[in-house]
């Protein structure tokens, strides 16, 4: 009996345990005390850091489903945008009709009128994420440079049909009543609708943490990430397990789309290909695979983003990449990389 205990306590130990790097984690803060003595002004830094939150949540929600499609499946899918942009129109197209919800000054209203665009929204795309997959995707499983050449081929199709659907010109995005201008504390103000995108952004974080660490579905999708192999041998149709996860990140980028039209109140047929680099820098400064890495990366990419507008605007525009070369250079695979590629 002492033996048989012995055997159970040696194979425990032999059992290597995870450790969380924290390291990683201290880079938003490190981030956010350098703008501070930069910035110099409390109540303007705290302004920039909540905003920078709420783009990358925003950011966060757009790159989350791809992220998982990437490390899962290998695919790398520049066609991407086109959920976005599906997502912004046809919650411009459920939100019209309900013009009288969304001017009525009651927050219920208001949000059962986003809410049901957003519901649409994500169907929608996710329904297109599906047909895309079969489509287009699954010809070219394998084959990363066809995968470029033909996802791109397809965003650039779905951007001409939502210009001949819908027309070329600018489309405005009206928030609602309850979400206009700003929650005043003292010298603060905190933009509504930038305070909504942030519970959102951490609600779409802890379902994806908790479906993936505490379902069973999650553990095949992980295991599925580090060796699809092993899981195909083990009995588990992984090819079922892609074209679900595909149209979930699909779904998750039209639910973006909704976000992002709304952030900036105007969109056009290319507000997927606008956002698109962010989110490939968010996704490999996070690590291939990575939930965890992307929410991380986001928020990293949008605090970089805020505080150089601010600082030196003539940087903006590329303090994006200059983040992800700093980062790469540090951990070449990324801040929590999964996929071992």
């Amino acid at each position: 009996m002492t033996d048989q205990a012995a055997t159970r306590t040696g194979a425990a130990d032999a059992i290597p345990q995870a450790r969380l790097d924290l390291i990683p984690l201290a880079l938003p803060v490190a981030l956010a005390g350098l703008a501070f003595l930069l910035i110099g002004t409390p109540t303007t830094w705290l302004t920039l850091t909540l905003a920078a939150l709420a783009m990358g949540m925003m950011i966060f929600v757009i790159a989350s489903g791809l992220t998982l499609v990437f490390g899962l499946m290998d695919v790398i899918n520049f066609g991407h945008g086109a959920f976005i942009a599906v997502g912004a129109y046809l919650a411009m197209t459920v939100l019209g009709p309900l013009a009288p919800l969304v001017q009525a000054d009651s927050l219920m209203l208001n949000l059962a009128a986003l809410a049901l665009a957003a519901l649409v929204a994500t169907f929608g795309a996710g329904a297109l994420g599906l047909a895309f997959e079969r489509v287009v995707i699954r010809p070219v499983y394998g084959q990363h440079l066809k995968q470029i050449l033909i996802t791109m081929g397809g965003l650039i199709i779905a951007e001409q049909l939502l210009h001949a659907i819908f027309g070329g010109d600018q489309k405005a995005m009206a928030l609602p009543t309850a979400f206009r201008g700003a929650i005043v504390v003292g010298d603060l103000a905190f933009e509504k609708f930038r305070l909504l995108a942030v519970a959102i952004g951490l609600v779409v974080f802890l379902a994806m943490q908790l479906t993936l660490n505490r379902t069973r579905i999650g553990l095949l999708i992980r295991a599925g990430v580090e060796n699809s192999e092993m899981v195909e041998a083990l009995g588990y149709r992984i090819r079922r397990l892609f074209v679900g996860v595909f149209a979930a990140g699909s779904a998750l980028a039209g639910l973006g789309g909704v976000l992002w039209a709304l952030y900036r109140e105007t969109f056009t047929a290319a507000i997927g290909s606008e956002v698109m680099v962010l989110v490939f820098i968010v996704i490999i400064i996070g690590g291939l695979g990575s939930v965890g890495g992307c929410f991380l990366g986001a928020i990293l990419v949008a605090m970089m983003a805020n505080y150089t507008a601010f600082l030196a605007p003539k940087v903006a525009l590329a303090s994006s990449i200059l983040l992800m070369v700093a980062i790469l250079m540090w951990r070449p695979q990324g801040l929590y990389p999964v996929a071992k590629r």
